[in-house]
């Protein structure tokens, strides 16, 4: 059964310091309101893994690594599978997730079949069924703990809407991470309006302002 649902086949900026593609699996079991996947996370996919492996033969010493994104990519039958395939052929494989499955994620881990991870920090636990239409917030903070506990390289990163988050809301979300020992760079990645999204949101009418969070990480903006 098809689960991806496309694939860019080259990028500078989604892996830190190489050259990969992006694969975009469909599916997602959170639907957030500034998510403009929208297409990726309703769709069963269109692409078959026999397809997406010979992607990855032909660009054998063309690129350094790979990126399983989406949608949440870990709900994939095939995720370990296909991450080993990824590995077979000697690329690097980060992983973009909501960290809502800690269990599937240990697996590769101890398989070493992950390099690198960019967690996804959606919202304060009172905001997060707002941004996320979810319940899987401490799912998360086990996954946020866990890959700290191991000094694992990975990063977290919180998307901005500024009708939705405030410059108080991103201190104390930095200040918990802190708490928790992550001492990596908290990145802050800006809404921008491309169109439909589960929220129907537009650009915002409030301001945010990066320079008035208060935190000891080291803040990177994208996008801003």
């Amino acid at each position: 059964m098809a689960l991806i649902y496309s694939i860019t086949p080259f990028t500078m900026l989604d892996y830190p310091d190489k050259l990969a593609c992006i694969v975009w699996f469909s599916g997602c079991n959170m639907r957030c309101i500034y998510c403009y996947n929208t297409e990726i996370v309703k769709s069963s996919g269109v692409i078959e893994n026999s397809e997406f492996l010979h992607f990855l033969d032909e660009r054998i010493d063309k690129l350094e690594a790979v990126v399983f994104s989406g949608g949440e990519c870990t709900l994939n039958k095939d995720f370990l599978y296909l991450a080993k395939e990824v590995k077979k052929r000697n690329f690097s494989l980060k992983i973009d997730t909501n960290g809502s499955n800690l269990e599937i994620l240990k697996k590769a881990i101890k398989l070493n079949l992950i390099d690198y991870i960019a967690l996804d920090f959606k919202a304060l636990k009172e905001n997060y069924f707002l941004v996320t239409n979810s319940n899987l917030y401490e799912k998360f903070i086990k996954t946020l703990k866990y890959l700290i506990s191991l000094n694992f390289p990975f990063e977290v990163r919180t998307t901005i809407h500024a009708d939705i988050f405030t410059e108080n809301d991103i201190s104390k979300m930095a200040e918990m991470l802190e708490k928790f020992g992550y001492k990596g760079v908290y990145y802050l990645q800006n809404f921008l309006e491309t169109g439909e999204n589960f929220g129907v949101l537009q650009n915002p009418t409030n301001s945010f302002d990066p320079k008035k969070i208060k935190s000891n990480l080291k803040i990177e903006l994208r996008n801003f």
